[in-house]
């Protein structure tokens, strides 16, 4: 499983190369890229903001530059979604699926967010991981690539998948809870 990840903040993504998702990258069971948008700003002073085209309150990313920066991964069979508070709320069944995708392009959005122009044109999906507001797609980011990882081949053992609470639709309590005496 291929993640490419399309932001502005590519250093808020260091706790992806620990724990479980470290060593599922150095086995090459995922693949996670992260490419900075303002790299592809032809700005001196690598300007990514715009004010929203047909007006509005904030600053939007550029859509030329989201764009290029989007050009410089795309692959035929890859899958481009947005994280977004406008999206599908993210539950097992998305994760589930999108983990039987082969590559995933993850859009993250800060200030206002996207020029909805360049989303129209290169986004198959507007996924949300909650109804709340948050300041940019890079958490929501994470917590997609965690979920689905998950469910990749190799990433954990076949059973500990197998056994998960929402696997069977009910609520296992670990043995870590049960009771104790005062």
């Amino acid at each position: 499983m291929k993640f490419d990840v399309l932001t502005l903040f590519p250093e808020m993504f260091e706790p992806l190369k620990q724990s479980i998702l470290g060593r599922a990258v150095e086995k090459g069971k995922i693949d996670i890229n992260f490419i900075n948008i303002r790299d592809f700003s032809k700005d001196k002073h690598k300007k990514v903001d715009d004010t929203p085209y047909g007006g509005g309150a904030g600053m939007v990313l550029r859509p030329d530059v989201v764009y290029d920066a989007y050009q410089s991964v795309k692959e035929e069979k890859a899958k481009v979604i947005y994280l977004s508070p406008q999206g599908k709320t993210l539950n097992q069944k998305m994760v589930e699926e999108l983990s039987k995708e082969s590559h995933l392009i993850l859009l993250c959005g800060h200030y206002e967010g996207i020029d909805q122009r360049v989303l129209d044109k290169i986004v198959d999906e507007e996924i949300s991981i909650g109804d709340y507001v948050l300041t940019g797609g890079e958490i929501p980011a994470m917590v997609l690539i965690d979920s689905v990882s998950r469910y990749v081949e190799g990433v954990l053992k076949e059973d500990s998948v197998k056994e998960e609470s929402f696997n069977n639709r009910t609520i296992r309590i670990s043995t870590i809870y049960k009771t104790r005496s005062i």
